[in-house]
Formats: structure tokens, C-alpha cells, sequence
């Protein structure tokens, strides 16, 4: 689709692991793939308290990731900060599983 990129298999990335997905046409940041039990996740890669890489750099922990800069946390589900000194959320993308590979809209929700 056109509002879409195929990212990567969905055994390309484990269990409890996040991966920095740069920048490519018609995407305008960095995103953040974020892998939680079978499900996945899209937030925006940088921090919103200091840019710094969630998706390189941030601690994966349930559903929180943690930038591990100061310590700021995110629900991957809805980009909401949940740690201070975060206090502005993530933009969240739509995510989904097509015959075995996953698909990232470009769109926030």
C-alpha cells in the first residue's frame, strides 16, 4: 500500500526487543519498532525529553520503553509518557502482520 513499508520479517526481531527503523521516502523521522510477546509496536525513535534513539538505545520492559539517557518512559501502545522527565508522548504509528512480515504506516494514529 502506498501509505505503507514493509520493515522487516516478524522473526527479524525478538521477543522484548525494540529496532530504529531510519528514515526512508515518505517517512519523516526516525520510528522505533518495538516487539512485546507476539505483538508489535511503532513509536517515534527520539525521545521526547532529550533525542536521544529509543529504538537504538531505549530498555524494552513490558510494554515501557525506557530512554536510557534520564531514565524518561513511554507506553509503546499509545506513545503516552509514563516516567518523568518525559512529559510529552510519543507519536504512535499503525503496525500490522501480513503472511509473516511487518508492516509500518507512515501515518501517526
Amino acid at each position: 500500500m502506498a501509505n505503507e513499508l514493509r520493515i522487516c520479517r516478524v522473526d527479524d526481531l525478538e521477543q522484548g526487543q525494540s529496532l530504529r527503523i531510519e528514515a526512508r521516502p515518505g517517512m519523516t523521522a526516525d520510528i522505533a519498532l518495538h516487539r512485546v510477546g507476539d505483538d508489535f509496536y511503532a513509536t517515534d525513535d527520539l525521545c521526547t525529553h532529550e533525542h536521544w534513539s529509543l529504538g537504538e538505545d531505549g530498555a524494552l520492559e513490558g510494554h515501557e520503553i525506557v530512554c536510557c539517557l534520564h531514565m524518561a518512559a513511554f507506553d509503546v501502545r499509545d506513545g503516552s509518557a509514563t516516567r518523568f522527565p518525559a512529559t510529552v508522548p510519543l507519536n504512535v504509528y499503525p503496525v500490522r502482520i501480513v503472511e509473516g512480515e511487518v508492516w509500518l504506516g507512515l501515518n501517526p494514529k
